[in-house]
């Protein structure tokens, strides 16, 4: 309880230090290209209402026959209100629960739904088929910017940082969200 009275206490006295969502990215690996991909295409602009961008593979993998410069995946970065309209989705799927390893030690976080006709409001189309996905969120405080921006860029200080536990308790006040170490699956 120390802890997020804390955190509160902070936030409240400097704005500077309060954190926020920066950025919700929302990706389909397919691992080849072709119609496969396509149809992972069509799902996510369905999902984000946003045009998804290809990706192509940075280095080959001979074991997942993956050659270097090939399109294996597709994903869409959504910023603001798109994004946390996007998220809040996305968790109600696990019923407003995130691992506590989905955290990093920079403050962000993952989870991946495994079909993406969970979400809310999506149908299923036989043309595309089930595709399941992975949802990464970056959380900062406001003037992380300085530090990857192109002009002018410079480093910021360690405790401008979000910790682990600063982002789960920011999770779990902000959005509702259970943080838990173990996450059971329901059959409906």
């Amino acid at each position: 309880m120390s802890a997020e009275m804390d955190y509160q206490k902070v936030w409240a006295q400097n704005p500077m230090m309060k954190p926020f969502i920066d950025k919700v990215v929302v990706n389909i690996g397919v691992g080849q290209a072709g119609e496969e991909l396509q149809k992972a295409v069509k799902v996510l602009q369905q999902l984000t209402s946003r045009k998804p961008v290809i990706i192509i593979a940075k280095r080959s993998v001979k074991e997942f026959n993956i050659r270097e410069g090939q399109s294996i995946a597709t994903k869409v970065t959504m910023r603001g209100q798109d994004g946390l309209d996007f998220l809040k989705r996305a968790l109600s799927v696990t019923d407003n629960r995130i691992l506590i390893q989905a955290f990093d030690t920079k403050g962000n976080f993952s989870f991946g739904i495994d079909e993406h006709i969970k979400i809310p409001g999506v149908k299923y189309d036989p043309e595309l088929g089930i595709f399941g996905f992975d949802v990464s969120v970056k959380i900062v405080r406001p003037g992380f910017r300085i530090k990857e921006r192109k002009k002018d860029r410079r480093k910021i200080g360690a405790n401008h940082y979000l910790g682990k536990k600063e982002a789960i308790f920011y999770m779990s006040k902000v959005f509702g969200a259970e943080v838990v170490e173990k996450i059971e699956e329901r059959y409906y």
